[in-house]
């Protein structure tokens, strides 16, 4: 099968595509042909050796991607050969033709979700309703601003936001971004570049600040986002 492989890390040009053998899956392991695949930031960071990460080289990259059931392992019996599937990582890597996965990576995807829409689920979803709904406790009605919305993970916050029923604060740096976040559904959409967005925010919240924050680079923005953050609000951060 072919598949993009590292053998040491840096930018772009270390991913090679390279002729490699089709894994075999073991007795409790499953099998996917890979029809699509998510690409996320996490994927450069590892590639690259960007915030702490060391993989070990030669490796193939990639958690998202969706497929479908190609081989089941003799212990396996809740899922079958001819499945349409998402994936939440794999053990191989899934940017080849094919990954072998443990059970609880692979998931249904319902015939009316492609497969393109299927592998951009786990990374981006996942990590946008555990910071938003698991770790805020969003509810109704609230405020919440989304800093750095344009992205897979601030675009899935702003569709579960939306769906909550919350009113929505969403900032992007560029022109492009900022008109994907009202497309998604943002009430009000600002470049969190501009130095007075925040002054913005307390005057559109009528000086009682917002009641959700979910921030996606903590470790720059966080300091600074609690100074907008209501009495009793809380902030779901993305990442670290």
């Amino acid at each position: 099968m072919q598949a993009i492989r590292v053998t040491e890390l840096g930018g772009p040009e270390v991913l090679k595509l390279q002729q490699v053998p089709t894994p075999k899956p073991a007795d409790d392991e499953v099998l996917v042909k890979i029809k699509a695949i998510g690409v996320n930031p996490v994927d450069t960071y590892i590639r690259s050796g960007y915030q702490g990460y060391d993989p070990t080289v030669p490796y193939t990259p990639g958690f998202d991607a969706a497929g479908v059931v190609e081989t089941v392992g003799k212990d396996i019996k809740a899922i079958a050969a001819g499945a349409r599937v998402y994936l939440s990582g794999s053990i191989s890597g899934t940017y080849a033709e094919y990954a072998v996965c443990k059970p609880d990576q692979i998931h249904p995807l319902p015939h009316p979700v492609s497969f393109a829409q299927g592998a951009s689920l786990y990374v981006a979803y996942v990590t946008a309703y555990r910071g938003l709904i698991q770790r805020a406790q969003a509810r109704p009605g609230e405020t919440v601003m989304i800093h750095g919305a344009s992205g897979a993970v601030g675009i899935a916050a702003i569709q579960f936001a939306r769906n909550l029923g919350m009113r929505i604060i969403a900032t992007a740096s560029t022109d492009d971004g900022q008109q994907l976040s009202a497309e998604q559904g943002a009430d009000l959409v600002l470049d969190h570049s501009d130095q007075e967005h925040f002054s913005t925010i307390m005057d559109y919240t009528e000086g009682l600040g917002v009641n959700v924050i979910l921030e996606m680079m903590a470790n720059i923005n966080l300091a600074h986002d609690l100074k907008i953050l209501a009495q009793k609000g809380r902030s779901g951060c993305c990442y670290r």
